[in-house]
C-alpha cells in the first residue's frame, strides 16, 4: 500500500482536525481521532476498526514504524506542522483515525466480559470524568460503559486520553434515556444499582451477579427517572470535610466492590 502524503492543508485535513472539537461531526462520520501509544495500541489490539493512520513525515520511533507496518488502515504522512495540529497536547507520534460503533443497546449481549457489571454515566457533563470511568470499569471487570441523557461524548480527545485506552477494552454506547437499557436488565437478569448519598451502606448491597451500575451526574447526581427503576443505591460512607466524592470516583469504588463481591 502507498503512502499518502499531505503536505498543505485541505479538505481532508480539515476533516480530520474537526474531529478534535465538533462533536457532530464525529458522530456524522462515524469517527473519532485516538491519539498517543497506549490508546492507539489499545484501539488496534481490541479489534476496533482503524480507518486512517496519521504521522509526521519526520516520524522514526520503533513503535511508529511497527503499528504504521502492520495496522490494516491507509497510511497518511503529514507535514510536522499540520500533524502538530493533530497531535494533541503530548506531541502523540501516531494519530488513529478510528471508526465510531453502533449505539443499539443489542451490542451489550455481545460484549467480550458478557457477565461483568455494565456502568451507566448519566448525562456526565466531564469528557474527562468519562475517561477515567471507562479506566477503571476496564480494570475492574465491567463489560460496557453506557452513556445516558445529555451528556458529554465519550469519543471525545479528553476522554480517550483520560481512559489511557481502556475505552477499547469496554462496549461503549451512547442512549438517550433509561429505558433501553433498563428493558435489556430486564431482561437477562441484571439487577440496576445506583450511586447517591442517601442510600443503603455500599458493603450491604448485593453486587455479585448480574448488575447494572448507574452514576449520576456529577452536580445533580441520580435523575428521577433512574432512580425510580433502582432495585437499590449505594451510598459510600465517608469521613473528613468533603461533601460528596468525584462521580468518576465513586463509581469506580462501586466496581471495586462489585469485583471484591464476586471473588
Amino acid at each position: 500500500m502507498n503512502d499518502l502524503r499531505i503536505t498543505r492543508e485541505n479538505a481532508r485535513f480539515q476533516q480530520w482536525e474537526a474531529l478534535l472539537t465538533n462533536r457532530s461531526k464525529r458522530h456524522r462520520n462515524r469517527e473519532f481521532l485516538v491519539q498517543g501509544v497506549r490508546p492507539v495500541t489499545r484501539a488496534v489490539a481490541e479489534g476496533w476498526t482503524v480507518r486512517q493512520l496519521l504521522r509526521s513525515e519526520d516520524s522514526t520511533s520503533a513503535w511508529a514504524e511497527e503499528m504504521w507496518a502492520t495496522t490494516a488502515a491507509e497510511r497518511v504522512a503529514l507535514a510536522p506542522q499540520l500533524h502538530a495540529r493533530l497531535s494533541g497536547k503530548d506531541g502523540a507520534e501516531l494519530v488513529a483515525v478510528v471508526e465510531m460503533p453502533e449505539d443499539g443497546v443489542a451490542r451489550l449481549a455481545d460484549s467480550a466480559r458478557p457477565h461483568g457489571p455494565v456502568v451507566v454515566f448519566d448525562r456526565p457533563t466531564s469528557p474527562g470524568n468519562i475517561g477515567t470511568l471507562a479506566r477503571s470499569a476496564d480494570a475492574f471487570g465491567a463489560s460496557a460503559l453506557v452513556v445516558t441523557g445529555h451528556a458529554a461524548d465519550p469519543y471525545d480527545p479528553q476522554s480517550v486520553r483520560a481512559s489511557t485506552g481502556s475505552l477499547f477494552a469496554l462496549t461503549v454506547l451512547r442512549v438517550p434515556g433509561p429505558g433501553p437499557v433498563v428493558e435489556h436488565a430486564h431482561a437477562h437478569g441484571y439487577r440496576i444499582v445506583g450511586t447517591d448519598e442517601e442510600g443503603t451502606d455500599l458493603g450491604s448491597v448485593d453486587l455479585s451477579g448480574r448488575v447494572v451500575v448507574v452514576v449520576g451526574n456529577e452536580t445533580h447526581g441520580l435523575s428521577s427517572s433512574w432512580r425510580t427503576v433502582c432495585d437499590d443505591v449505594a451510598s459510600i460512607a465517608m469521613v473528613g470535610s468533603a461533601s460528596s466524592l468525584n462521580a468518576a470516583v465513586a463509581g469506580s469504588l462501586v466496581l471495586h466492590e462489585a469485583l471484591r463481591q464476586r471473588g
